[in-house]
């Protein structure tokens, strides 16, 4: 494959960053177009950052990839419904948008137990994304579930989470009891998963953190 222009929205973020650092770094790669509320503080001669309004989204570029990376936590967002604009509406928005662009394979990065039908909201919220995201017209769809993600959240303007930090710690005392869908996982480990699989997507797949794990070795 060459030649290829990718769309990804959320680049500033903690897997964000790191598919876009796998992206600049892939030769085939001949373009990448970033969407966010703020340019990443990279710059490249392949990268064009675009400055939006997801409830406002203007045409996108042609494209062949997406890679979604849009995330919050409702304590950030500061009510059910303003995480619910971040998650589900601006992730929806820009997928559709891309799809109108040309895009025939996406990369969503969701949530461990990700369920339409769960009576938690969060999960219900991811579940409803991937559920949305299907019924599209690609050609591929790879969704990644990690577990506890593992990164320097500072670096990206995020508030450190102790429970992903006491998650870490336990993980290290007790890791050969931790079944591996449930080990917390390296944010760049997601990036690379998504990356490998994508480009050759023709098909729903679902990404667990025990698969994604070898990615990183």
């Amino acid at each position: 494959m060459a030649n290829r222009t990718v769309i990804i929205a959320g680049a500033t973020g903690l897997v964000g960053k790191e598919l876009l650092a796998g992206l600049l770094a892939d030769a085939t790669v001949t373009a990448v177009h970033s969407l966010g509320r703020r340019a990443p503080a990279i710059q490249h001669p392949r990268l064009t950052a675009h400055v939006v309004d997801f409830a406002a989204l203007p045409a996108l570029p042609p494209a062949g990839e997406l890679y979604l990376a849009l995330g919050t936590t409702i304590k950030v967002a500061g009510s059910q419904a303003a995480f619910r604009a971040v998650d589900y509406e601006a992730s929806l928005a820009v997928a559709r948008a891309a799809q109108r662009a040309g895009v025939t394979k996406v990369g969503l990065v969701s949530a461990m137990g990700a369920d339409a039908g769960s009576t938690v909201f969060y999960s219900r919220t991811k579940g409803e994304l991937e559920e949305a995201l299907a019924q599209l017209p690609f050609e591929g769809l790879v969704i990644a579930r990690p577990s506890l993600l593992v990164g320097d959240r500072e670096t990206v303007g995020q508030p450190v989470r102790r429970g992903e930090e006491l998650g870490f710690a336990l993980s290290k005392a007790i890791g050969f009891l931790i079944p591996s869908n449930y080990k917390p996982i390296a944010a760049a480990a997601v990036a690379r998963a998504l990356l490998a699989a994508v480009p050759s997507a023709n098909a729903r797949k679902v990404l667990l953190s025990g698969a994604m794990q070898p990615v990183a070795r």
